[in-house]
């Protein structure tokens, strides 16, 4: 039996055009080719797409998945090798989100002694994070992914740690305008969202339509949801929401 592929984009929640770049590139090549030029995909293709999106979530870029897809020969071994990984990621996950929780409890107890936070160990803010982890769950805008992949690579300790503080405090910013009870489309957070945005198209121009699948991936992709949710509860959803504004006020 085998499946078109938007039966299995449907499937998988990953888009026809992320099957489509991964036949392009070699990784995914479908079962066969109907009369009608439509991708088919069988059993086997189903589950190679699973480990794919294993290892996607666990932050291995494109180029490393086809080595490891390649070097493979037995699928009951492969799946055992993802499932420890999966429990390592579940671990990271933890100790990120333990992470986010001590830099939230620091930052409200010197706004309210009125000091400026101090950090008596640095390193701790970076606990669970890593580069690669941003671009890997980059699932659906292949392009990009790449480009923040390659980014990552060529970064130093210094630029990465540089890279983690700036997204954290724009999470935290984010969650604080939030709680504060303004709307995803007010100016003040509008301007925030703005240089989200800016940073972004450093890397290559990204359309209104992609902006909002971004957005969206804050509460669809798993790993994002919980990275956001580990700052504020709500924050994947509002965060999804201060895009499509921006999308759609400043894009469209």
């Amino acid at each position: 039996m085998d499946w078109p592929i938007s039966e299995v984009a449907r499937m998988s929640s990953v888009t026809a055009r992320t099957l489509r770049h991964y036949d392009e590139t070699g990784l995914l090549p479908p079962a066969r080719i109907g009369a009608n030029g439509h991708r088919y995909y069988g059993e086997r293709e189903l589950l190679l797409l699973q480990q794919i999106l294993v290892l996607r979530a666990l932050g291995v870029g494109l180029p490393e998945i086809g080595r490891v897809l390649s070097e493979q020969v037995d699928e009951v071994d492969a799946l055992r090798v993802h499932h420890r990984r999966l429990l390592e990621e579940r671990d990271r996950l933890d100790a990120l989100a333990g992470t986010v929780s001590r830099t939230i409890a620091e930052l409200e107890q010197s706004r309210k002694d009125g000091n400026p936070m101090t950090i008596n160990r640095p390193e701790n803010l970076f606990e669970g994070v890593q580069p690669s982890h941003y671009a890997a769950n980059m699932d659906g805008f292949p392009e990009l992914a790449e480009e923040l992949g390659r980014r990552a690579t060529g970064m130093t300790q210094a630029e990465a740690d540089a890279g983690h503080r700036e997204r954290t405090a724009q999470m935290i910013r984010l969650a604080e305008l939030m709680t504060a009870g303004h709307p995803a489309d007010s100016d003040l957070v509008q301007v925030e969202i703005d240089a989200q945005y800016r940073a972004l198209t450093e890397l290559r121009v990204v359309s209104a339509e992609e902006y909002g699948a971004i957005g969206r991936s804050c509460v669809d992709n798993p790993t994002w949801r919980t990275a956001y949710e580990a700052i504020a509860p709500g924050l994947a959803a509002y965060q999804r929401d201060v895009i499509e504004a921006y999308a759609t006020t400043h894009l469209s």
